[in-house]
Formats: C-alpha cells, sequence, structure tokens
C-alpha cells in the first residue's frame, strides 16, 4: 500500500502540471518553440536524476530516496503555480526534472522488491495506480478552471494532498535489507545480453513518444486545433489517463489469457489507430475519444516492458533499469519532435511522428516473449 500511495503521488502530481502547460504558456507568453525548450528540460534532467538515485539506493535503500524526491516534486509543483518569472520557471522545471527522475527510479525498485516479496506480478497493478493518481490530478485542473479558481491554488491543493498522502504512507516502505537481492543482480550486470531486451527498449521508446505528445500537447492541441475552452482543455488528458485506468485493470488477465506478445500488439494496433483519430479529428467529441483509445493502447505496454525484462533471469535488475532509461528517451524525442512540429507547421501534424511510431511496436511484440536461449546467452 505505501508503493501504491508512491506511485498515486506521482501520478497526481505529474497530471497537475502537465495539464496547465497551456496556463503557463499564456502566463509567460512562451512561443511554441520556447515552450518546447521548457518541456525538453524534464526528461533530459530525469535521466540525470534517475542516474543519481541508483548509487544512492544502493548505498541507503530506496526507500529515503523516494521520500525525500516525492515531497520535492510536491514542492516544486505548488512553488510552479505562484512563480511569475521565466528565470523561474526554467528553474522549478529543471528540478522538477531532477526530483521526478529519482522518484521513478526509486518507486520501481520499490515494486520490484514488492512483487519479488509476493512472488507474482503486481507491476500492472502499480501502473493502474499511476493512473488514478493521474486522472485525479486532470480532472482537478478541469473542476478547478470551471470554478474559475486561482491558477496557484489550483495547482497547490491536488498537491498539498499527495504531500500529506506521502508524509503518512511512504514510512512504511521497505527498508534497504528488502532489496539485497537486487543489488546481488547489479554486481552481474555484464551478464546481462542486449539482444534480449532491445525490442522492450525501442518499444518502451516509442510509446513514450506517444505519451508525451498527448501529456504535454493534448491542452495545446485541445485549444489551438479545436477552439476549445475552459474544462474542456484539459478534458482529453483526463480521458486518456481513464482509459488506460480501465485497461490496466483487467490487464494481467488478459496476458494470462492470451500471453503478452498479442496483448502488446493489440494495444500497439489500438494506440496507432486512437492517435490517427486525433490527426484527423474534426470536433472535440471524436477527438476525446480518440485520446481515450490511445491511452487504451498504450496502457499494457510499459508494465509488460518490466515484465518481460524481469523474466530474463540473473541480472534481470539491471535489465529493467536499462529498460527504464528508454522512458526518458521516448520522452525526450516525443517532446523535441512534436514541439519542432507544432512549431514549424500545426499541432495536428506535430502527431503523425507518434502515429508512425506507435505503429511499429506491432513488430516489436514478439520479443516480449523473449527465448530462453537468449535471455541466458552471455
Amino acid at each position: 500500500m505505501a508503493t501504491w500511495a508512491a506511485f498515486f503521488v506521482q501520478g497526481l502530481c505529474f497530471a497537475t502540471l502537465l495539464t496547465h502547460v497551456i496556463d503557463l504558456q499564456h502566463r509567460f507568453g512562451l512561443s511554441d518553440g520556447d515552450l518546447t525548450l521548457v518541456l525538453l528540460l524534464v526528461p533530459v534532467i530525469a535521466g540525470a536524476g534517475s542516474a543519481i538515485a541508483g548509487p544512492l539506493a544502493s548505498r541507503y535503500g530506496s526507500a529515503p530516496i523516494l521520500r525525500v524526491s516525492q515531497v520535492g516534486v510536491c514542492v516544486i509543483v505548488a512553488l510552479s503555480g505562484w512563480n511569475d518569472q521565466l528565470a523561474g520557471l526554467y528553474a522549478l522545471s529543471a528540478a522538477f526534472g531532477l526530483f521526478v527522475g529519482a522518484v521513478d527510479a526509486a518507486m520501481n525498485m520499490q515494486a520490484v522488491a514488492v512483487e519479488r516479496r509476493y512472488g507474482m506480478s503486481v507491476l500492472t497493478g502499480f501502473h493502474a495506480v499511476w493512473s488514478v493518481g493521474s486522472m485525479l490530478g486532470a480532472g482537478f485542473n478541469s473542476a478547478f478552471s470551471a470554478l474559475g479558481v486561482e491558477l496557484g491554488w489550483s495547482f497547490s491543493v491536488p498537491v498539498l494532498i499527495g504531500a500529506v498522502i506521502s508524509m503518512v504512507m511512504l514510512p512504511r516502505l521497505y527498508g534497504r535489507d528488502a532489496e539485497r537481492a537486487g543489488e546481488q543482480a547489479a554486481q552481474v550486470a555484464a551478464r546481462v545480453p542486449w539482444r534480449p531486451i532491445i525490442p522492450l527498449c525501442l518499444a518502451m521508446a516509442f510509446l513514450y513518444v506517444g505519451d508525451a505528445a498527448v501529456s504535454n500537447y493534448s491542452t495545446i492541441y485541445m485549444e489551438k486545433a479545436l477552439a476549445a475552452s475552459g474544462w474542456l482543455v484539459p478534458f482529453a488528458y483526463l480521458v486518456y489517463q481513464a482509459t488506460m485506468l480501465l485497461a490496466r485493470v483487467p490487464g494481467d488477465l488478459a496476458v494470462r489469457r492470451y500471453g503478452p506478445a498479442p496483448v502488446v500488439r493489440a494495444g500497439a494496433v489500438i494506440a496507432a489507430v486512437g492517435t490517427l483519430g486525433v490527426v484527423v479529428a474534426p470536433g472535440v467529441v471524436l477527438a476525446v475519444v480518440s485520446f481515450g483509445l490511445v491511452g487504451v493502447g498504450l496502457s499494457i505496454i510499459a508494465p509488460q516492458s518490466f515484465s518481460a525484462a524481469g523474466r530474463l533471469g540473473a541480472g534481470a535488475e539491471t535489465a529493467i533499469a536499462r529498460v527504464n532509461m528508454f522512458n526518458y528517451v521516448g520522452f525526450l524525442v516525443g517532446a523535441a519532435v512534436v514541439g519542432t512540429l507544432n512549431d514549424e507547421v500545426n499541432v495536428r501534424v506535430a502527431f503523425v511522428p507518434a502515429v508512425v511510431l506507435v505503429a511499429l511496436i506491432v513488430f516489436l511484440a514478439r520479443g516480449f516473449q523473449p527465448e530462453p536461449e537468449l535471455a541466458a546467452r552471455p
């Protein structure tokens, strides 16, 4: 439950900030190019935060890293709502990236420790809880926008709730001793082959190109492509997270019945169709439905990437860490490519690369059931 809380608060904070991207653009008068630069700061520095968290967690355990970093995320998001200086925006974006990278790494370490202790797959459940938090964050934004709440309070109220949950629940996380198996796995990093995890890494990167497009530009798309306003602007992201949650709840049952590769393949097709719908949608209704389809399709791919990496035997922790790094690669590429096309052409065309890359996951799905001899190869 403590690890659930960490995932929930992370989703809540992430959605609270990202669904206010269009508000920050208006506040500071940012051009689309300037906005892209701000958005690129987060995944770049998040990679550094994740890298720093690794050795610190090895020495002290992931629990203290997670406790400190998650409160840091909450504080930074709240400050972002009250800041009115452009230099402050860049500084807060950089700090957010640093702390959010540390949280991502540490909470996944805790999730692996829980899964090891329980002896069964629970990763999809953690991602479902992240979706609950993210959906709630977008919902707060829609409600506060409809009520005309001041922007600073619209940022602060959700993350204050998150900070309280973190301080109450995170003391119950596993201590360092529960992660010793992970440390032993890290010592045999040289035995982990790249060949069986390359499809997982690419799938992770491609799905996060799609996720970055939706997370960073759904509010901009709703306003600029469809002339939506008020509560409708963040509503598309809310639907995206809601459908992702609904698909993740029965996700493990689908994998048990059909296997991971067919489920991932079907998800990629659904996500590609949904993203194409975003490109061509003539109105708000079809656009919102399309964002929902993207959520359904992408929902299972990240958890199954980690699950497949965890089945590689000795050195599985190292494999999971490698796959996780492509989260930031995909988000960085997505923010750069989508942002550039939005700046140079328009926000509809900006979603086209996501259509193509998400569709390519169909051809990578076979890698989610690696052959035993590949996993064992030194």
